[in-house]
C-alpha cells in the first residue's frame, strides 16, 4: 500500500505572504520603469511561478524587461527577509493541523510558486520544515497548473494518485491537481474565491483549518 500524501500550496494556503509579495512586486516593476499593478491584480497571480506571474501582469513589456523585473523582485524580497521585514504568518490553525496529520501518518509536501530558497526561509521561520517530506518549487518545475510538481511529489513520497490530495487557495492549484489525477481541496482564506475553486474542480472548499482536517479525514 502506498502512503497517504497531502500536498499544500504555500502562499495563501499555509502562510499569508501577500504583503511581502506586493512590496517586492512593486520594487521589481519600479526597477524597470514600469507602473506596478494594483495589489488586487498582484494577489490574483500568486501561485504562478514568478516569471509567469510577471508576464501576466506586464504582457506588453519586452522580454528583457520582464526578466529584469523577476531578478529585481527576488533581490527585493530576500533583502527584506535579511532585514527581518518579511512577515509571512501561518494562517490560524495551520500549525496544529500539520502536526495532527503528521502524527496520524500522513506524508506531507509542498508545491509552490516560490523558489526553493524562498520556501526554505518561510518553513524555517516557523520551525515546521521537518514536517514535510517532499518540497516542490517553481525553480525546478514548470509553473502551475502544469502537473510536474505533483508528479514529482508523488514519486518522492511513493504515493499513488488515488492516495494523494492537493490543498490550495487558487484555481491554479485545483487545475494542477485535476491534471495529475489527484483529489483537490480548496481553502477559503486565500487569493481566489470559493466559487472559482469549485468551478476549477475542487471537491470542496474548507472554511478553516479545522474544517480542512475534517475533509481530509
Amino acid at each position: 500500500m502506498t502512503h497517504r500524501l497531502a500536498v499544500f500550496d504555500c502562499d495563501g494556503t499555509l502562510m499569508d505572504g501577500q504583503a511581502a509579495v506586493c512590496n517586492a512586486m512593486r520594487s521589481g516593476f519600479a526597477a524597470v520603469g514600469l507602473t506596478a499593478p494594483p495589489d488586487h491584480d498582484i494577489r490574483r497571480v500568486v501561485g504562478l511561478s514568478l516569471p509567469a506571474a510577471i508576464r501576466r501582469l506586464a504582457p506588453d513589456a519586452q522580454p528583457d524587461a520582464q526578466a529584469h523585473a523577476v531578478e529585481a523582485y527576488r533581490a527585493a524580497f530576500f533583502a527584506a527577509r535579511e532585514q527581518v521585514l518579511v512577515q509571512e504568518p501561518l494562517y490560524d490553525g495551520v500549525r496544529e493541523l500539520l502536526a495532527e496529520l503528521h502524527s496520524a501518518g500522513w506524508v506531507l509536501g509542498v508545491a509552490t510558486g516560490k523558489t526553493r530558497r524562498g520556501l526554505d526561509g518561510g518553513l524555517a521561520m516557523h520551525g515546521i520544515a521537518d514536517l514535510f517530506t517532499t518540497l516542490q518549487t517553481s525553480d525546478r518545475h514548470p509553473s502551475k497548473p502544469h502537473p510536474a510538481m505533483l508528479e514529482e511529489a508523488m514519486a518522492e513520497a511513493m504515493a499513488a494518485p488515488e492516495r494523494t490530495v492537493m490543498i490550495g487557495d487558487t484555481a491554479y492549484d485545483i487545475e494542477m491537481a485535476r491534471t495529475a489525477g489527484v483529489r483537490a481541496l480548496g481553502v477559503s482564506w486565500g487569493y481566489h474565491t470559493p466559487d472559482e475553486l469549485m468551478a476549477a474542480g475542487a471537491e470542496a472548499v474548507a472554511r478553516d483549518a479545522a474544517h480542512l482536517g475534517e475533509l481530509l479525514a
